[in-house]
């Protein structure tokens, strides 16, 4: 009996853990099947906002949130009677469910929630779902690659508008295949009977196994040679010249057909797992084959594998890897999403939104035209994305949580479409020495940055133990991402950077770095007449130019980011910016294209140029403040773009505005360039210590193109090294950053206060207006 309590109350706890934000829930969606069910609503999450008087404002705004869950269908009473307390009053009184289960369930979902109850297609949220998560979540796709002993998994950066059309192959009972050109257009193309039921129900009759996934371990482990007639079996050394490879399958089950064969093989302790290899190989490889010849005859760019039979089954990814690459010779690949299992669940919701939004036009939510955000802080490691066992009638839960980016974010417009774009310098999926350090880095830095975190609310009583929780959860998904790297998709340094401001937010820490911000812009203020006077004093243009970018550089090196300058900081007198500027590399710098960028400063005459800026306090204001006054002397229009919302102490868009009226105060040259609007300031639509040119802010991308941006500055080691620094532009672009860090010093073959400077062309000079 205590231990029945005990389940029941671990249950409850779970449940309560799982199911957030209830009490701001506003719409809900179904998708129930015969085993598993899937819940997806939308909850309106209070943000707050950190007072300079070291307090906090609670319930300052609010950002939406979508929640999606899949559990057992045996628990889906209890969630929907703790759904039923727990619920406010929904603002949409209707709700959505698809799938098989639906019919049994509807007055139950109608009763426990108070909903007028809608049916809708499957196919249609199957396509919806796929769609809505390859926009929104940018390592949503992967290839499997079982060779790779380093990491199996790919993720791939897709441009969302070449994608289309593609094939979405759905392997459940049989095999449905899908034409995708967009949310609207989609069509059944076709599919077959040889799926996961031919799998299940043929092994269960081969082997007497009646359990699907105990099927596909045996699988695993078995040996389809002693099964399937090969190639090599036939030609023996010949099979070469034929151009087919030796262990090349030339008949499944082809040497069952001896009856002696059968008897003795029957005998071996293997030969369950040899059948159900060989019959999933067939099954795998049918599909695959099926769906290249589809894929060939609508001219699909790419195929995407998905339903109850894929679940990140190694096997099964592996086969149909294999089948996919040899029936189209290497020219498309076996593709898979990471949240596959949601798909239908969020397609039903987003029709629900829609349905919502056609009745009452009037009380549209603005939201669901916005970008939105993978919540890695309030989601399982992958929605079970790592290989496990399947859900059972325990109450293991899967969740996946996306935010709202509150604008809709688009692919930058001055990136070069000929060549792939990748944000990240090194992907720590694949070089597991840059893994082990930057982890290590990270579990070393977050006792600094809950400090700072603290100090920022020192007058609120609970803050020491919100600050402690956030140092326990994100030491939590660092253990994972350090055992399962692919976790979340691509590990880099971004997401690890990004993945701690999310657990800050979580704990209500919203800009730990505020006051220290204030701090240094105060003090830079006070510096910035006389380092404008420094400049103007030399007559030399070009001597002015040098000068300017050697200050870009100098206030780059104050970065509470790198463990070596906080040392600096946070030593007596602080850290200057004529003691930044003296700690700078002597040239020629470790990447020094400084008399290139001097050239075609001369000889071009910029029409516009768009800055990525860093830090707050002496970076912004001493370093690039002096560097685009240049630029607006030189008659080039400046757009300043900083971030949307903070991140360790780098300046945003807000902080940045509420500086320009001192600023304007202490220069003519800046403030006539603010009255002409010669120099804007602009959001990025990010808040992170890195930039990701996938997710930019689409007005900023507007105005990028109605003003002809020609140069594009990226400044900072977040933002110009970790990463684009192999980023390539249609325009021009200069790249500035310092080393801070000795591992990534030692990597470029430098030392720390190594100096970048890099400068490249553009394919082609401006985007037309």
């Amino acid at each position: 009996m205590a231990e029945e309590s005990e389940t029941l109350e671990e249950t409850r706890a779970t449940i309560e853990n799982t199911l957030r934000n209830l009490q701001n829930a506003k719409q809900f969606a179904f998708d129930i099947g015969s085993s598993l069910v899937k819940i997806a609503y939308s909850s309106s999450v209070s943000k707050t906002k950190t007072n300079y008087d070291r307090t906090m404002r609670k319930h300052d705004s609010s950002v939406m949130r979508l929640h999606f869950i899949q559990f057992h269908i045996k628990k889906f009473r209890e969630c929907l009677d703790f759904i039923r307390k727990e619920c406010g009053p929904l603002r949409v009184k209707s709700a959505v469910c698809t799938g098989s289960g639906t019919t049994q369930y509807q007055d139950i979902i109608a009763n426990a929630i108070g909903v007028e109850f809608h049916k809708v297609n499957e196919m249609e949220c199957l396509v919806k779902g796929n769609n809505f998560l390859l926009n929104n979540i940018l390592d949503e796709a992967f290839t499997y690659d079982h060779h790779n002993d380093v990491c199996k998994y790919s993720f791939e950066t897709i441009n969302t508008k070449s994608q289309f059309p593609y094939l979405l192959v759905n392997i459940g009972t049989g095999v449905s295949i899908y034409k995708v050109e967009s949310d609207e257009c989609f069509e059944r193309v076709g599919g077959s009977s040889m799926g996961g039921g031919c799998f299940f129900g043929m092994g269960s009759l081969l082997t007497h196994t009646n359990d699907f996934d105990a099927l596909m371990r045996m699988a695993e482990e078995g040996d389809h040679r002693s099964m399937d007639i090969l190639v090599s079996d036939i030609y023996g050394g010949r099979a070469h010249k034929l151009g087919l490879p030796n262990d090349l399958i030339a008949g499944s089950f082809g040497k069952c057909a001896d009856a002696e064969y059968v008897e003795a093989i029957k005998k071996n302790s293997h030969y369950r797992s040899d059948v159900l290899r060989s019959l999933l190989l067939m099954i795998s490889n049918s599909i695959g084959q099926i769906a290249v010849l589809y894929a060939s005859t609508l001219n699909a760019n790419r195929i995407y594998f998905g339903g109850y039979f894929i679940r990140n089954h190694p096997i099964v990814m592996r086969t149909m890897t294999f089948a996919v690459n040899f029936w189209s010779q290497g020219e498309i690949q076996a593709q898979f999403l990471r949240h596959e299992s949601y798909t239908s669940a969020i397609g039903a919701f987003l029709k629900g939104v829609e349905m919502f939004s056609d009745s009452h036009p009037e009380e549209a939510d603005p939201c669901y035209m916005c970008s939105w955000k993978e919540h890695y802080a309030g989601s399982t490691a992958l929605g079970r994305f790592v290989p496990t066992a399947p859900l059972s009638s325990s109450f293991n839960v899967g969740v996946l949580e996306m935010e709202c980016c509150e604008m809709n974010l688009s692919m930058f417009p001055l990136l070069r479409s000929d060549i792939v774009y990748r944000p990240d310098t090194v992907s720590l999926n694949h070089d597991p020495e840059a893994r082990e350090y930057w982890i290590h880095c990270m579990e070393g830095s977050i006792e600094k940055t809950i400090v700072k975190a603290v100090e920022s609310q020192l007058n609120c009583a609970d803050v020491r133990q919100r600050a402690e929780n956030v140092k326990r959860k994100y030491l939590e998904h660092l253990k994972i991402l350090r055992e399962k790297p692919f976790a979340y998709g691509c590990c880099n340094v971004r997401n690890l950077l990004d993945l701690r401001e999310q657990i800050l937010n979580q704990f209500l820490f919203d800009d730990a770095f505020l006051n220290q911000k204030r701090f240094e812009n105060e003090r830079a203020m006070e510096e910035l007449s006389a380092v404008l006077k420094e400049v103007d004093a030399v007559s030399s243009e070009r001597d002015r130019q040098i000068l300017v970018v050697k200050g870009l550089l100098a206030g780059n090196v104050f970065d509470w980011g790198a463990k070596e300058v906080v040392k600096l900081m946070e030593d007596n007198g602080g850290l200057t910016f004529k003691m930044a500027t003296d700690v700078l590399q002597k040239r020629p710098w470790l990447v020094d294209d400084l008399d290139v960028w001097l050239e075609a400063y001369f000889s071009n005459g910029y029409r516009c140029a768009l800055i990525f800026v860093d830090n707050s306090g002496a970076d912004v204001l001493l370093g690039v403040l002096p560097f685009a006054r240049e630029l607006i002397r030189h008659h080039t229009k400046v757009i300043i773009a900083c971030n949307w919302s903070p991140a360790l102490n780098d300046i945003t868009a807000y902080e940045m505005e509420a500086l320009m009226d001192g600023i304007c105060e202490k220069d003519e040259t800046i403030k006539n360039a603010v009255l002409e609007r010669r120099l804007i300031v602009c959001n990025s639509g990010q808040g992170s210590p890195c930039l990701d040119f996938r997710r930019i802010n689409s007005s900023l991308c507007e105005l990028v193109v109605s003003e002809c941006v020609d140069l594009v500055v990226i400044e900072g080691m977040g933002r110009a090294i970790h990463t684009n620094f192999d980023a390539h532009f249609t325009c021009d672009s200069l790249k500035a950053a310092v080393i801070k860090t000795k591992w990534l010093a030692d990597r470029l073959g430098g030392s720390v206060f190594s100096v970048v400077c890099k400068f490249e062309h553009g394919s082609h000079r401006a985007v037309a207006s």
